[in-house]
């Protein structure tokens, strides 16, 4: 019989601080017990976790190009049902229910942010191009950062503050004595989904509101080009609260450099313009709207400048590459066994074992290239190469953005990763809609690998600090891997149909598009803009020396204006809540019951979004379309917004007796 502990404990005092010299970090449940991980219960609802979340991922990312992370509200699900059915010391496996949960989100970035540019490039994408590319990069991640784990969850205990990761354990402990959060978050899951499912089923208010909804701002937009733009829904109002204020600040700087200072500057010394300039272009500057401006122009900066903040970050991360291989290879050398005498809490899977997993990973990608995108052998030797060496250099990046920031790179790495593979799979003689499908579907494997290895150190993290064994952990992932690729293929398949990615009231899908709009001239010989990919690269190097977190900078300013602003109103909402009292311990507990709604608030709006495009696809079209296009919707959202957001900040102040 497996050992529980009798009672749940506290975080020690040094888990989140330095250890002095000498000093050791005891993890909650301790080196000698034996806590119940791996059950019938905690992988069923890992899975549970997993379809449902990868669902509305993939909803709330192709609708508004923002992947929320799900470890947060998964772990509060687990804690909650956990509570209700009475179950006792379930620490150990609501970490195995939130650690197979959440490669949902992890998986679903890597899936949409590359492959919906298939769809958008004319293309056709199958399910088991999105599934198998989805799958074999999600595997990849996994065993290419299990000899990174050590390095950066133990050796580095401290020196990198883990976001999420802290907010998930946080959770989790708490979970065990008290029950409180869970009905929490269903009461503003209920809010946040009924609020975003009568704007998308029924358009009762819009989606967005602007500047333009008075004549000053159309006449504004119209001679200046500037216009001001935010989406009201909730599920982005809740992400801008667990981003915060700094780094929503730092993204909608971007933004509004480029919508307030690149776009009206562009427009008054191009109104003399009298032929369209750029691929694709028809219109001259004078006469583009600011979305004109911004899509065809200035975003191609942005892009610039994330593909720079790639390369800054591999160049940052070389010695932690150099480190952590040391480690595996002795490991390797040293230890030939399962594990034995390592302890419990230390224990990976065996380095044979990994490189085993590598190896039949590799060729089973080699095969998929080969039979079911390429069909030329040397060429699949080309993308083989691209995707193992690439992995391979971004896993670190990947790692070290998340447990800095929380924040991981993965689609300016993946920019990258397409324009490199576009200039490598041209030279050798591959273009044109042959190329651009392989270049997405490498990218698109790459991509995935590289969120898997930001998303699973988090589980690896919070593992390491409650005291959970590495190698359950990590043979685990590989279910939810499999089970979050096959539900992302089939509800962007559904999606698609549903919605669409071109044309009136298509998905946004802003990092497809953006690829989308890297790779075609790179395949076609069109004009490809190299001088603005410059002037993007040259910035990040700029932002980089005084200090400023380029890669945030830049993903502001190739991401629409009206996806930014509700990160920052979502920040603003966690910076008034977290500092109106003298008492740090009351504007604590203020700010965690805020991380809560807002997490209820993504996953309710996001989920409800699923329905409605389910209701949609299913033919149930409730939508009132003559009334959401006129400008009574479009007031009727200001108010509904701002009722929403004094609701927020009311609940997260509200005091509540423990």
């Amino acid at each position: 019989m497996e050992e529980t502990q009798n009672k749940p404990a506290s975080l020690p005092d040094n888990a989140y601080r330095e250890l002095a010299p000498g000093e050791t970090y005891e993890p909650v449940m301790r080196e000698g017990s034996r806590p119940r991980e791996v059950t019938p219960y905690s992988v069923i609802f890992g899975i549970v976790m997993a379809v449902i979340f990868s669902a509305a991922a993939a909803y709330l990312g192709l609708r508004v190009g923002q992947v929320f992370e799900a470890a947060i509200p998964i772990a509060i699900i687990a804690v909650g049902m956990g509570n209700l059915l009475g179950k006792k010391n379930m620490l150990g496996q609501n970490v195995i229910i939130q650690s197979i949960g959440a490669s949902s989100g992890v998986i679903v970035a890597g899936a949409i942010f590359t492959l919906p540019a298939l769809y958008i490039l004319g293309l056709e994408a199958r399910f088991y191009q999105i599934f198998l590319s989805s799958l074999l990069g999600g595997l990849l991640g996994i065993l290419l950062l299990i000899p990174f784990r050590k390095y950066f969850v133990k050796d580095m205990h401290g020196k990198y503050p883990f976001p999420e990761a802290t907010a998930t354990t946080e959770v989790l402990v708490s979970g065990e004595k008290k029950g409180n959060q869970a009905k929490l978050l269903a009461v503003s899951g209920l809010i946040g989904g009924l609020y975003d499912f009568i704007i998308s089923t029924f358009g009762w208010w819009t989606e967005e509101i602007s500047t333009r909804i008075a004549d000053w701002g159309v006449a504004l937009a119209d001679k200046t080009k500037l216009v001001f733009k935010v989406n009201t829904g909730a599920a982005v109002l809740g992400l801008g609260y667990i981003v915060g204020l700094k780094y929503a600040a730092i993204i909608c700087a971007g933004s509004f450099t480029v919508w307030f200072v690149l776009v009206p500057f562009l427009s008054h010394f191009g109104a003399g313009m009298t032929v369209p300039v750029g691929e694709g272009v028809t219109a001259v500057l004078g006469q583009m709207s600011p979305e004109e401006i911004f899509r065809n122009y200035a975003r191609h900066i942005g892009i610039g400048g994330i593909a720079m903040a790639g390369v800054i970050g591999i160049i940052r991360s070389s010695k932690i590459i150099r480190q952590a291989l040391g480690l595996a290879v002795t490991e390797l050398r040293g230890k030939k066994g399962t594990g034995e005498g390592e302890s419990r809490t230390q224990r990976d899977l065996p380095m044979k074992l990994i490189l085993t997993g590598l190896i039949a990973v590799l060729f089973t990608t080699f095969v998929f290239f080969q039979f079911g995108v390429l069909h030329n052998w040397f060429f699949t030797v080309i993308a083989l190469l691209i995707v193992l060496v690439i992995s391979f250099l971004f896993t670190t990046v990947a790692a070290n953005a998340i447990a800095i920031v929380g924040t991981n790179p993965v689609s300016g790495m993946t920019l990258m990763t397409l324009i490199l593979s576009s200039l490598v799979l041209v030279s050798a003689g591959l273009s044109g809609t042959g190329g651009m499908t392989a270049a997405m579907i490498i990218g698109g494997v790459v991509c995935t690998a590289l969120s898997m290895a930001g998303g699973f150190i988090t589980d690896l993290k919070i593992g390491y600090w409650l005291g959970t064994t590495p190698a359950r952990q990590e043979g685990w992932k590989f279910l939810g891997t499999a089970v979050a690729a096959a539900t992302v293929a089939g509800v962007m398949i559904i999606l698609n149909k549903t919605y669409g990615f071109v044309g009136e009231g298509a998905l946004v899908a802003p990092q497809a598009n953006a690829m989308a709009a890297v790779i075609k001239p790179l395949m076609e010989g069109g004009a490809t803009p190299w001088m603005l990919y410059f002037a993007g690269a040259a910035l990040a190097l700029i932002l980089t020396m005084i200090g400023v977190p380029a890669l945030a900078f830049a993903l502001g300013m190739f991401i629409p204006l009206e996806l930014n602003t509700p990160l920052l109103v979502g920040g603003l909402i966690s910076w008034f809540v977290s500092t109106r009292s003298g008492d740090e311990a009351k504007n604590k507990s203020r700010r965690e019951r805020g991380t809560l709604i807002a997490s209820g608030f993504i996953a309710g709006g996001a989920l409800m979004g699923v329905v409605s495009a389910l209701l949609k696809y299913f033919g149930a079209d409730w939508f009132a379309s003559s009334w959401n296009g006129g400008s009574g919707a479009e007031w009727l959202s200001v108010v509904m917004y701002a009722a929403i957001i004094v609701y927020f900040i009311w609940d997260s102040m509200r005091p509540v007796k423990e």
